[in-house]
């Protein structure tokens, strides 16, 4: 019978549900013999190798790559899980929402204390991702299956909602799991 299979990828956030679940210590190693990992930064598969039974992600949708993410995690996962502050409410990144686009990039660009930008132009380079007018949670441009809240949620919170997800239980996470330092 084969393995279940586990997507995840990282959008505007800051890597660290990752690192989280890589702080699963010698737990991914034994999560590795009971799924396989698809498209993944664990495994650096860039593309989807197959339909994933679990799909991870982190981040809110800042730009249109992001959204064409989520859209593509959407279509080739059964269960889709927003993991993080992020990926949840937007988190960080989503304090941007408070400026228009136009002033945040004026700022970064062209009006910042440390930018040397002689033209005077945001970039416009067409390889750039066109950002989005505010960033905005998962759950605004897809529909998603679960939340694993936390910033970022706990190796303890990943292991309690992956082995409740792959094994067809009801996912739920006790309150001691859940937790937002």
């Amino acid at each position: 019978m084969p393995r279940p299979r586990i997507a995840t990828a990282s959008l505007a956030g800051c890597f660290g549900c990752h690192m989280s679940l890589l702080d699963l210590d010698e737990g991914i190693l034994e999560l590795a013999e009971l799924v396989e990992f698809d498209r993944s930064p664990i495994d650096d598969y860039k593309e989807f190798q197959g339909r994933c039974t679990v799909g991870l992600v982190e981040g809110g949708c800042a730009n249109e790559e992001n959204v064409a993410t989520i859209r593509e995690f959407r279509r080739c996962c059964d269960v889709l899980v927003s993991v993080g502050d992020c990926a949840t409410m937007g988190g960080i990144p989503a304090m941007r929402n408070l400026v228009p686009l136009d002033e945040c990039l004026q700022e970064a660009y062209v009006d910042g204390p440390t930018v040397h930008n002689p033209g005077g132009l945001p970039p416009g380079d067409a390889e750039i991702p066109r950002m989005l007018d505010r960033v905005y949670a998962l759950h605004e441009v897809v529909h998603i299956d679960w939340h694993l809240p936390g910033c970022p949620p706990s190796p303890e919170a990943f292991q309690a909602a992956l082995t409740a997800l792959l094994s067809g239980e009801p996912a739920a996470l006790p309150p001691g799991l859940i937790r937002y330092d």
